[in-house]
């Protein structure tokens, strides 16, 4: 095969990441590292469903390089991107969205991220305060992990959600 065949691979690869990148975008960024198991499900299938859009008929290790090296390249271009422009940067990963000040839940920023008031608590409650009139400022970050501040600011708390792991039972 000819080289115009690999670059137009390679050009397929780097279309599906863009529209991956700008779905996650849309759709909310809990999706990043707040996996629960139907998100889990979800990545995989979706991972599954670009596949022949990427490489086609193509099965070869030339065309599963070229598919590769466009997802590395696009990716490390991001990337760069990401750290060097605000605006880019505001563009894919969007704004912090403050939930809660002063232990009172704000209702627009919980629309805006698409988080359940049981949510919110059940993320509260994982950094070790009590009850959300407790928190006196809880983010939704852009990575989508959640930031609890208590205590008059005192005490700061981000963790990751745990991920799904694929248990190996030997």
């Amino acid at each position: 095969m000819d080289i115009l065949h690999y670059i137009i691979i390679s050009g397929k690869s780097i279309t599906i990441y863009i529209f991956i990148i700008l779905a996650i975008r849309l759709f909310g960024k809990n999706e990043l590292a707040q996996l629960s198991v139907t998100d889990f499900v979800f990545i995989l299938l979706i991972s599954n469903s670009v596949q022949n859009a990427m490489v086609g008929t193509d099965s070869s290790i030339p065309g599963g390089i070229a598919a590769a090296l466009g997802l590395f390249v696009t990716n490390y271009i991001f990337k760069l991107l990401l750290s060097r422009s605000t605006f880019f940067s505001k563009m894919v990963q969007g704004e912090k969205i403050v939930l809660v000040v002063d232990g009172k839940v704000l209702k627009a920023g919980l629309k805006q991220s698409m988080m359940s008031e049981e949510e919110l608590e059940m993320s509260i409650r994982e950094h070790g305060v009590k009850d959300i009139k407790d928190a006196d400022l809880v983010v939704l970050e852009v990575d989508g992990n959640i930031t609890v501040l208590s205590k008059d600011f005192a005490h700061k708390s981000t963790r990751r959600r745990k991920k799904p792991q694929l248990s190996h039972n030997p």
